[in-house]
């Protein structure tokens, strides 16, 4: 299916593949036969007449019966993000944006999403502060392994310039043009706790000033490249973006949404008969570029062969020559890993972070396998500081409350979660996968823990789980105080990640700038990317506890990393696995597409309903009927508590056509507030990778009002566009973290190619109660759930962790 990929998210696409496009139109539960003329007449000449009544109504017998078969939907990440050939070409996975709106969830991947930060981002600018540590840990070390001696060429020379470059010494002169400019840590920001405040995040001060931005729009002009890309270029560029963007125009490629045969145009007008694709500019930009779209599809960096394959195919040539001019420049760094050797473990990480074995070491003068990565700076970090700060939890003894016979008598209360508890008392990280059912598990931890005395908290992705998890703590009773209580505190409380980092939720920060608790549960672990994992594990204090908690088989994150899985894979931490399993039909069905298997379920309350469509046009009507008449009237579940989920933002059944029919149903209006009317169900994503399910209010001067899991939130103006989209379809990284009465999830026949496991698993995991699904891919989707798994991700985590974490013999 035609996903028709976001502007400004193209490239990111790219990275992950072609995804689905829209999903079709979907019949009620009570079967096709109620809805076809009804809603041909309602929908007119976008629904199909010819196929409704008894036709209908015979396929939808046929296939689902009266508890509807078990058949479900397309693949999504990079179906989402929409189709493309740059991510693919750099080895990107799976594209973990989803739809590629500013490479995650953020609506209509606009260009103008490049110049926001996440909050996450910005909180992770405090660790630069973290830089000298990390420079001194690395320089304790004795010294890179010595590896690599069988490469040849161009790769040896690199890695050559590595060593050198970590020892200190002068880097030879063909690999790096010029030194690497000295990294200057950031001040230490205020850590002070924030009050509660809305989802929007602080503009950065200021901006670019108003003549920069015209002196760029006046340089974009005369290039011919478009003038709305001045703010963003402006932001990007700093104080002196003319003369950059004149003396080098490729920098036009950092800008988001723009790709390198529009930078090379942009170029060729400014630079004439200077211009050629061997200029040193271009290489350096077309691999910075290529960098970022591999991490729009969630990998940390990309093993130099498939990195300069993928230069060579963008007619850059001399990629050899293109990296190394890019590690001169600062603008990336390379790292060589050993790999580990059939039988043994690679007990080194890496050239940047692991102990000289010495030639006596070496073993008979054998050669470890190695391989070569490039990555982006701030991945790098971000990582790096990541395994310190996990080796750090694994190693250091926890906090001391209540005796160990303390520990032992409250898990022996707590039935399923006895052995969460017991691994949580003594071990500073633990890890603990489920499914929904296996929530009930870390809320008995929470509140041991709390009547313990430990200042606990739960952290999830999102508004939605942190709410349906504090509701899950609020209905189960506290266990008696001990003897020695102190006064009435308040118990456990749940909040947002994102919340909890930035200090506008949750217990704030302490003096020294850490976390002011004792336990941490972090639900929705999958979802946890490189930086705010990172962020994350260096603001938590010495002797606190942290538990990851998710259900693996959902989509990764959004952003770059797959911090969950790498740590699961790992086994540098005590790993508990709930027994509790999700209940009903719908249960069934979402345990069996975990492990591959999609059959059928008995499902005498309608709890899963198939509607069969052969076109787009017609996967759009049944979908609305399905919102709007069938699931209320069969089901009893209202529109407004019913989600729809589909795989891409384009195409004929995508988010947009979508929204765009249920809002002519369902909340009819001439959209006088960029698009929107009060009453809309929106989509609000404050940064790449969140998004906050909404209403509009109202609109007034200062922009759009909404309200966002109870918090009343203001988009300026000129973020409307960038950041809200309707939200009575979503894609699936948008849901994820989030449960809903009733869920459609729309899979169209062009859909086919982008299915995953993860994908189905995530859409048809979002509902409680009843799941329709509005099914046109025929064989499609079994043959997804048992043969496309997730696409891999290249992370240098596990390796990293390797040597910090000290090993049992």
């Amino acid at each position: 299916m035609s996903t028709e990929p976001e502007a400004a998210a193209e490239e990111t696409a790219d990275a992950v593949g072609p995804g689905p496009g829209a999903p079709g139109t979907t019949d009620g539960p009570d079967a096709a036969a109620h809805g076809a003329s009804a809603a041909a007449a309602r929908d007119g000449a976008e629904t199909t007449t010819a196929r409704d009544g008894a036709e209908t109504a015979a396929r939808s017998g046929a296939q689902s019966g009266p508890t509807g078969g078990t058949t479900a939907a397309p693949g999504d990440s990079g179906a989402e993000a929409g189709g493309g050939e740059s991510a693919e070409e750099a080895g990107t996975g799976e594209a973990t944006t989803d739809g590629t709106d500013t490479g995650t969830d953020a609506p209509d991947g606009d260009a103008a999403a490049a110049g926001e930060k996440s909050e996450a981002e910005a909180e992770l600018a405090a660790q630069r502060v973290e830089r000298e540590r990390i420079e001194r840990r690395k320089a304790e070390r004795q010294g890179p392994v010595d590896a690599g001696a069988k490469l040849s060429g161009t790769a040896a020379d690199l890695l050559a310039a590595v060593r050198a470059v970590e020892s200190g010494e002068k880097p030879a002169a063909p690999v790096f043009g010029a030194p690497e400019p000295a990294r200057r840590p950031a001040p230490e920001p205020a850590r002070q706790p924030r009050p509660a405040a809305s989802a929007e995040p602080v503009a950065a001060p200021g901006g670019p000033a108003p003549e920069t931005v015209q002196a760029v729009r006046g340089v974009l002009a005369e290039g011919g490249a478009p003038e709305v890309l001045a703010p963003q270029t402006a932001a990007l560029l700093g104080e002196g973006a003319e003369g950059a963007l004149r003396a080098d125009p490729w920098q036009l490629l950092r800008v988001t949404g723009v790709r390198p045969e529009q930078a090379d145009g942009f170029a060729r007008a400014l630079l004439g008969a200077e211009c050629g694709p061997d200029d040193e500019r271009r290489g350096r930009a077309v691999t910075v570029w290529l960098l970022e779209q591999a991490a729009l599809a969630g990998h940390t960096a990309l093993e130099l062969p498939r990195l300069t394959e993928t230069l060579a195919r963008r007619g850059v040539p001399d990629p050899d020559a293109a990296v190394q001019s890019t590690l001169a420049e600062g603008e990336a760094l390379a790292f060589q890993d050993a790999l580990e050797e059939p039988g043994g473990r690679a007990d080194s990480a890496s050239s940047r972070s692991t102990q000289d074995t010495g030639e006596e070491g070496a073993g008979d003068g054998e050669e470890r396998p190695v391989r070569v990565l490039v990555g982006l700076e701030r991945y790098a970090l971000a990582e790096e500081s990541l395994a310190d700060g996990l080796a750090r939890l694994v190693n250091s003894a926890p906090k001391q409350d209540g005796s160990a016979a303390d520990w032992e008598q409250a898990a022996a209360a707590q039935g399923s979660a006895a052995e969460l508890i017991r691994a949580v008392a003594g071990h500073g990280l633990v890890l603990h996968t489920g499914g929904e059912a296996s929530l009930a598990e870390p809320a008995a931890l929470l509140r041991t823990a709390h009547a313990l005395g430990l200042r606990a908290w739960a952290a999830a992705h999102g508004p939605l789980g942190r709410d349906r998890f504090a509701a899950l703590l609020d209905a189960s009773s506290e266990p008696a105080e001990p003897a020695s209580a102190e006064p009435a505190r308040t118990g456990p409380a749940a909040v947002t990640l994102a919340g909890l980092l930035s200090g506008a939720e949750g217990p704030g920060r302490d003096a020294e700038g850490t976390l002011d608790l004792d336990l941490l549960v972090v639900l929705d672990a999958p979802q946890l990317d490189v930086e705010s994992a990172a962020l994350l594990a260096e603001s938590l204090p010495d002797g606190a506890r942290l538990v990851l908690a998710g259900d693996p088989a959902v989509l990764w994150s959004a952003g770059p990393g797959r911090v969950f899985a790498d740590l699961l894979a790992a086994r540098v931490c005590p790993q508990v696995a709930s027994r509790r399993p999700d209940p009903g039909p719908l249960g069934e069905l979402v345990s069996g597409i975990g492990i591959g298997e999609l059959g059928q379920v008995e499902a005498p309350g309608k709890e899963v309903v198939i509607v069969p469509v052969r076109e787009a046009a017609e996967a759009v009507h049944r979908t609305v009927q399905l919102v709007a008449d069938s699931v209320p009237r069969a089901i009893g579940v209202p529109a407004e508590d019913t989600q729809v989920i589909t795989p891409g933002h384009g195409g004929a059944a995508g988010t947009r056509a979508l929204n765009a029919a249920l809002k002519e149903r369902l909340n009819p209006g001439p959209g006088r507030f960029g698009g929107f009317d009060p009453g809309d169900r929106v989509a609000y994503s404050p940064a790449p990778g969140r998004t906050l399910p909404g209403r509009v209010t109202k609109a007034e001067a200062d922009g759009l009002h909404l309200a966002c899991a109870g918090e009343t939130v203001v988009v300026p103006r000129d973020r409307v566009e960038q950041s809200v989209r309707h939200g009575w379809a979503l894609t699936a990284h948008q849901a994820v973290g989030g449960r809903w009465p009733a869920v459609v999830v729309v899979l169209p026949g062009d859909a086919a190619q982008g299915l995953s496991r993860p994908w189905v698993y995530t859409a048809f995991g979002r509902a409680a109660r009843h799941l329709s699904v509005v099914h046109g891919v025929e064989q499609a989707l079994p043959r997804a759930v048992a043969e496309v798994p997730a696409k891999p991700r290249t992370t240098r985590l596990p390796v990293l962790l390797a040597p910090q974490v000290p090993t049992d013999a």
